[in-house]
């Protein structure tokens, strides 16, 4: 992976970790994550006029990962909801990449020995703190399930969307596409669960803000489709899942969250497997 494309990644990590961290500092994360979306559909209509269309081989892909996306923002919100962004984001992100690497293989996309090995790493690095935090108390254990059927949704997509990109012949027009109609069946669930008059009442309360997370998702994945083209899908995902590290730091920060000894371990453990995939 060049420095170019790995530098990248890491900003679509610093994004990636930002509008989580919106997510939960807001009162209400599936509201939050609803108006996220409606944000980027809004922001993909505007730029679509602009980007040749995708090649059609891309279609079938594109439809299949459109209700997986939906599936993830809806259980990313109920992650948030049940336990600390502390304990669920490692989850969601540390497992997802090893998941990644196991179905690309099954598919036929193989890896080096070294590039297998940072990917263990990482994910090693990136659960280790939440292990050590004893994430199966009662209190936990909701935000637990909830975290690691996240954790296979993002493997699922991730795949997905990195064959889908690869055929479409413009990551930007793929991009734009997938966040245009993933809002509309979040919004819709939305509207099934509370009902019409309660969320368009609130949904553009704070619009700023709103758009703010919109801008951090879309160019963070944005980056992250492009890359993929560029690098092997399991790298490319194990990579970004720096983005870790960084809402650690965000949630020791902003949200007072406690970081120990435990989370200075793991992040040591995810700079050496990002290491040893930069430099395979």
């Amino acid at each position: 992976m060049s420095a170019w494309v790995a530098g990248l990644v890491l900003l679509s990590a610093l994004m990636h970790a930002g509008w989580n961290l919106l997510v939960k500092k807001g009162d209400d994360a599936q509201l939050d994550t609803a108006k996220f979306a409606l944000g980027c559909s809004l922001i993909a209509a505007v730029c679509l006029p602009f980007v040749p269309a995708p090649d059609p081989q891309c279609y079938p892909w594109l439809m299949a990962t459109m209700f997986v996306h939906v599936a993830y923002f809806l259980t990313l919100a109920e992650a948030y909801k049940h336990t600390d962004l502390s304990l669920a984001y490692p989850l969601m992100r540390g497992i997802a990449p090893i998941l990644v690497a196991g179905i690309s293989f099954a598919t036929g996309e193989f890896l080096s020995s070294i590039q297998t090995m940072g990917i263990l790493i990482i994910g090693l690095g990136i659960m280790l703190p939440s292990w050590m935090g004893r994430p199966w108390q009662t209190r936990h254990q909701k935000g637990l399930f909830f975290s690691l059927l996240n954790a296979g949704i993002i493997a699922t997509y991730t795949v997905l969307d990195g064959n889908g990109v690869r055929l479409s012949g413009n990551a930007a027009s793929y991009t734009l596409w997938l966040f245009l109609f993933n809002s509309w069946g979040i919004l819709s669930v939305l509207i099934w669960r509370r009902g019409y008059a309660m969320v368009t009442i609130q949904l553009f309360n704070g619009w700023q803000r709103s758009f703010l997370g919109a801008f951090l998702s879309m160019a963070s994945y944005g980056i992250v489709l492009w890359a993929m083209t560029q690098a092997s899908i399991p790298s490319v995902a194990a990579l970004r899942e720096i983005s870790v590290v960084f809402a650690a730091l965000m949630g020791a920060w902003f949200l007072k969250e406690p970081f120990g000894r435990w989370r200075i371990a793991g992040a040591t453990l995810v700079g050496l497997g990002a290491a040893s995939i930069r430099w395979s």
